[in-house]
């Protein structure tokens, strides 16, 4: 089986590390649980000037290094790596992030997975002309079986594959969204998320005899 995941909120805390930095350059207390919104600039009531700012610096390599690991993220996509499945990490980050990014899930354990930088977002706005490894017409030729998502802004991405099963890690910005289909699931951790996955292993194993 092939698996998407996605890097920010799912494998790493990056919206914590974000409140607390929102804070210190501008003097605005949001805490995480009052993150309403996948759109930081609305949560964070900032101008369009300081949220440029305030990406920039999260997306400094020392600043994406520091970012701590969802709990429970490490151990299972390495489980599903031990059972023989391909796993992708497909980031919204640009492409002048990837060393930093790379460098944090090698350290972390998670030397085996591939890692993609595709323009979910748009975010060449904040840094000017940026580039991104993976192509939006080449993502689309890439097949999942399964997708572990925290953004709602992403679940466009999903549309082209009708078998895929999408596992919403929940945050305060997505808990009120209404999911696209009965194949999305929302997962409050991710325990929640090996046990959705763990029938599926058992039928593969079924089927090979």
């Amino acid at each position: 089986m092939n698996f998407y995941v996605d890097f920010d909120d799912c494998l790493c805390e990056t919206a914590r590390h974000f409140s607390g930095l929102v804070k210190e350059m501008f003097c605005k207390d949001v805490p995480y649980e009052e993150i309403r919104y996948f759109d930081l600039q609305r949560s964070f009531s900032i101008t369009g000037q300081q949220f440029e700012e305030l990406m920039l610096k999260g997306h400094r390599p020392e600043v994406l290094l520091s970012y701590e690991e969802t709990p429970g993220a490490i151990k299972t996509v390495n489980s599903w790596i031990d059972e023989g499945h391909d796993v992708s990490v497909i980031t919204g980050r640009p492409y002048s992030a990837y060393e930093a990014s790379r460098e944090w899930l090698d350290r972390h354990g998670l030397g085996r997975v591939r890692l993609y930088c595709l323009n979910k977002y748009g975010r060449d706005s904040f840094i000017k002309s940026s580039d991104f490894s993976l192509e939006v017409e080449d993502y689309y030729k890439m097949h999942f079986d399964y997708a572990v998502e925290d953004s709602p802004s992403a679940f466009r991405f999903f549309g082209h594959l009708p078998g895929l099963t999408v596992l919403v890690y929940e945050r305060p910005w997505n808990r009120e969204c209404e999911l696209p289909g009965g194949n999305y699931h929302r997962c409050g951790d991710w325990a929640a998320i090996a046990e959705l996955v763990k029938p599926h292993f058992r039928g593969c194993r079924e089927d090979t005899g």
